[in-house]
């Protein structure tokens, strides 16, 4: 149930005034079962035989009194303190106070009895929810959204034809009304007393009274006709072109009137925090938004991640090193207030209003130091205020109409509560917040068809910051507008039904960076930054700008409840060549760096193209490639049960139905099988009624199927593809000996430390479900296994939804391999085969002994002794790479680049 719900129930059990049941009801309201309250108004659970009072276990314990509310508190508080286990709450009223005690917190209610729907969020601990955690995601903010999506559900219930411009602006200008009647814009309750006053209960007259309203808020007061009713002059001129379009006439009932009335009334208007109410307005008019009114908003701390290292702490540490110095305070005042800043996917305006409040506090701070200075002189000087940072400085691009009014709007409240800071911390600095002033330019529209050059013109030493957190959407989910906006915001990229959505943000970025000084700061889905996505986007974007700061992943949140939160990074980027120092941030740390490569980590702008043949020349790596390929709609593949009946019945057929084994029968230890006929043998089982039928079946699939399909009709009795396994097993016998190869998984969880892969023998059949490495040697199955190779998968290898997926020309191609020496190899393979071994002897099936360590519900660890092993091969494999090894997987990565370069260039 919503707080404002809860708030509502017990407003109407106060109005009852029926004082006999009122405890009863009043617990009804939270999450106290309907039986528990029942057998507790018949006595039957409550353990006090006091009348008056009721206490029920863990709970409560309840007192309603005509004596002394402070004695009759005392006295129960000295019962409940010596029970062994307390209730959560002590209540005891009087009907016109009321005195309560949480027992966990030690937080204490007194408050008139009429204020407890106001106050219901003390008791939300019998709802699960500690007042604590409440506190942090915003009440004030909640509440008002709450509120507001009931008025907004009524009124357009009410008016099944109005426009939603119409509806969204009039939603907006109520709000501003409340809030400045809250918070000194207009006098006091001045809206609420009004609409109460002058309009009929049943809301018949009320579209006229916001229509005279609305209209006159947008004139001056000098300008205003002869004839305005008295009743309007206490209305200030707002102008801000809130008010410019005419008011969209409306149909109001008792209840949406009521509605409005409770939303002046029982809301905390200057609590309001514009950052966070703006997005949860936005969710209030999107249908689709409205499952939790807290999950749309960006919290500060990780706005703060972008503007700090952005622009922020620059501007702080200049303004350390100006304390003292009057004059260069002033040139940094000065300088604060001609940046400008544009969010080009400004939702409800969130990174602008943060990055506002930051620059008018940075604002107070060099004034309170300048009067420090000029008291400290004893000149007698007094200085005069004059604005710096204003609204105009501030752009956005949002294409959702709605998002923009509530943009504007949230940009004004946080202007107003600056005022007011500005008006309490500084002497004699007083700035109206009316008329409002207007933003520089929040433009409803797609971000990644207009100009942003356009939007905000700049000139190429002007100090422009670019920020937000634009959409990210993987190219399969994209729609064709979609598509096509992709295709014009990256100058042609040929890849662009490939990349993620947010790219089209990147590239417009590096356009408007290139020919000025202007910084930009994205958080961004770390897809972009990780498999065949880096190669198709980075070298377009470093051809004009270049890193200048980025974290490495981590999971995004809001304050929210329940929020799944995304995996991300955060980008800075700037202009090529720049003089200013390049930072990398993982987790808590923060290095400096001499360029981050676009993996983001320190290295060169080189990124990993997809190889055909191996960059390892002078090792001789056996090529890997998709296992074999059967084209035959399932009919040459046998499980089990098929498998062992067709041998007792046919056992002449044992040699040619070989093990079949493909990436999930490999990890999850399913057994298949499958009919591995060549052209020396296939004659001598023709007449073999089971092979015979099987092979008119591929056959009848293969005329049916595409042109591969049917150019491979005459050879029916054969996988499609078996070439590479056929060369490479007639070299392993002309060699003599047995040819081993290694399975590498295609697709396997991100929830383990490693792939699992493994060796099997000329007897088994590699599908082409995973990759196949034949005539392989163990160790070359160690280094596949090791952190090493894990590192360089989860940086260049594909995704598959959120698992891993292998591919032997992004991934094996391009996995740099030092030079190994014999001793070296053969220290590997004892440490692979090792693993091996402890998997036989553990048994279970590989995703059982792999478990899910890294998953974020309900992780199951790894094997001990096969995790114990799998380490003192990364150790080795390690050295091998570097010989005092490695600070963490950053600097793996780091090397890995490194090398990939080098080979790449001697390659050339």
């Amino acid at each position: 149930m919503a707080i404002t719900e809860i708030e509502d129930k017990i407003s109407e059990i106060i109005d009852k005034k029926n004082y006999d049941t009122f405890i009863y009801d009043f617990l009804g309201v939270y999450d106290i079962p309907k039986a528990t309250i029942t057998k507790l108004k018949k006595g039957i659970n409550n353990l006090s035989d006091v009348a008056g009072e009721v206490y029920l276990k863990n709970k409560l314990y309840y007192k309603q009194t005509d004596k002394d509310l402070m004695q009759s508190f005392t006295d129960v508080k000295a019962k409940v303190d010596e029970l062994g286990t307390k209730p959560r709450y002590i209540f005891v009223t009087n009907f016109k106070e009321v005195l309560s005690y949480d027992t966990k917190t030690d937080d204490t209610l007194s408050i008139p009895f009429e204020r407890l729907p106001q106050k219901s969020e003390f008791f939300l601990a019998w709802n699960g929810i500690e007042k604590a955690d409440f506190d942090k995601e915003n009440p004030a903010d909640i509440r008002a959204a709450e509120r507001f999506a009931k008025l907004y559900d009524v009124i357009v219930k009410d008016n099944p034809n109005a426009t939603r411009k119409g509806l969204n602006l009039f939603l907006i200008r109520v709000l501003f009304c409340l809030f400045a009647e809250d918070t000194d814009i207009f006098e006091k309750n001045l809206f609420t007393t009004r609409l109460k006053e002058l309009t009929k209960i049943d809301g018949s007259d009320l579209d006229d009274f916001i229509c005279q309203l609305f209209s006159v808020l947008d004139v001056k007061k000098e300008d205003r006709p002869v004839d305005t009713p008295s009743w309007l002059a206490d209305f200030p001129y707002v102008d801000g072109d809130l008010f410019k379009d005419p008011h969209e006439s409306l149909k109001f009932t008792a209840k949406s009137r009521k509605l409005i009335i409770d939303a002046g009334e029982k809301l905390k208007w200057d609590q309001i925090n514009p950052d966070i109410l703006g997005s949860m307005l936005q969710a209030v008019a999107s249908e689709d938004s409205r499952s939790h009114l807290g999950m749309h908003y960006t919290s500060v701390p990780n706005i703060m991640k972008v503007i700090k290292p952005l622009f922020l702490d620059d501007l702080r540490n200049e303004f350390e090193k100006s304390k003292g110095n009057y004059k260069k305070l002033q040139h940094l005042y000065d300088r604060i207030g001609k940046i400008k800043f544009m969010d080009p996917a400004c939702g409800s305006g969130n990174f602008l209003i943060v990055t506002y409040k930051q620059l008018r506090q940075l604002e107070i701070d060099i004034l309170k130091e300048q009067n420090r200075i000029l008291a400290e002189e004893g000149s007698g000087k007094a200085m005069m205020y004059l604005p710096s940072v204003t609204l105009d400085q501030f752009y956005g691009i949002e294409i959702d109409d709605f998002a923009c009014d509530t943009t504007r709007l949230s940009l004004w409240i946080a202007e107003h509560q600056m005022n007011i800071k500005l008006r309490d911390e500084i002497n004699n600095a007083v700035r109206p917040t009316l008329p409002l002033q207007h933003a520089g330019a929040i433009v409803c529209g797609n971000a990644l068809r207009l100009d942003w050059k356009k939007i905000l013109p700049h000139k190429k030493d002007d100090e422009v910051y670019l920020f937000g957190n634009p959409p990210y959407l993987g190219a399969k989910k994209q729609n064709n507008v979609q598509k096509k906006d992709l295709l014009f915001a990256l100058d042609e990229n040929k890849k662009y039904k490939k990349l993620d959505y947010i790219s089209g943000w990147f590239q417009q970025a590096a356009d408007y960076i290139s020919s000025s000084s202007t910084l930009c700061g994205f958080v961004t889905t770390n897809s972009i930054t990780q498999g065949e996505q880096v190669n198709m986007l980075w070298p377009h974007i470093l051809k004009k700008a270049e890193i200048i700061f980025a974290y490495t992943s981590f999971k995004w949140k809001n304050n929210a409840k329940g929020n799944a939160g995304v995996i991300v990074n955060i980008i800075g980027l700037g202009k090529k060549k720049t003089e200013k120092k390049h930072y990398l941030f993982n987790g808590k740390s923060k290095r400096i760096v001499k360029h981050i490569s676009p993996y983001l980590v320190e290295g060169t702008d080189d990124t990993i193209a997809t190889q055909h043949k191996n960059i390892n020349q002078t090792i001789n790596m056996p090529i890997a490639a998709l296992g074999c390929l059967p084209l035959d709609g399932g009919n040459f593949i046998l499980s089990l049960e098929e498998y062992n009946f067709i041998i007792s019945k046919y056992p002449e057929l044992k040699n040619i139905l070989k093990e079949y084994i493909g990436s999930s029968e490999f990890i999850n230890g399913k057994k298949r099988y499958a009919i591995w006929l060549n052209d020396n043998n296939y004659k001598q089982f023709l007449n073999n009624p089971f092979i015979q039928k099987r092979i008119n079946l591929v056959k009848k699939f293969r005329e049916n199927g595409g042109k591969s399909a049917r150019d491979s009709v005459e050879t029916s009795y054969k996988f499609f593809t078996r070439k590479l396994r056929d060369e490479n097993i007639k070299q392993a016998k002309q060699s003599n000996f047995n040819m081993l190869s290694i399975i590498v998984p295609r697709v396997s969880s991100q929830n383990r430390l490693y792939v699992p892969m493994g060796l099997v023998n000329e007897n088994t059949i590699i599908s082409d479900s995973a990759t196949a490495i034949y005539n392989a040697s163990g160790w070359l199955l160690g280094l596949l296994e090791s952190n090493m190779h894990m590192v360089w998968l989860r940086a260049v290898g594909g995704r598959l939804k959120n698992d891993y997926r292998y591919s032997a020309s992004l991934v094996y191609n391009t996995f740099p391999v030092p030079k190994l020496s014999t001793r070296r190899k053969n220290e590997i393979e004892q440490l692979t085969l090792n693993i091996l071994d402890i998997r036989e002897e553990e048994g279970g099936t590989l995703a059982e002994l792999y478990g899910s360590p890294l998953a974020e519900k309900n992780p199951k660890p790894m094997n001990p002794r096969l995790l114990k092993a799998h380490q003192e091969l990364d150790e080795v494999v390690d050295r091998a790479y570097k010989a005092n090894g490695f600070k963490d997987d950053n600097e793996r990565l780091a090397l890995l680049l490194e090398m990939y370069g080098e080979k790449i260039k001697n390659e050339e």
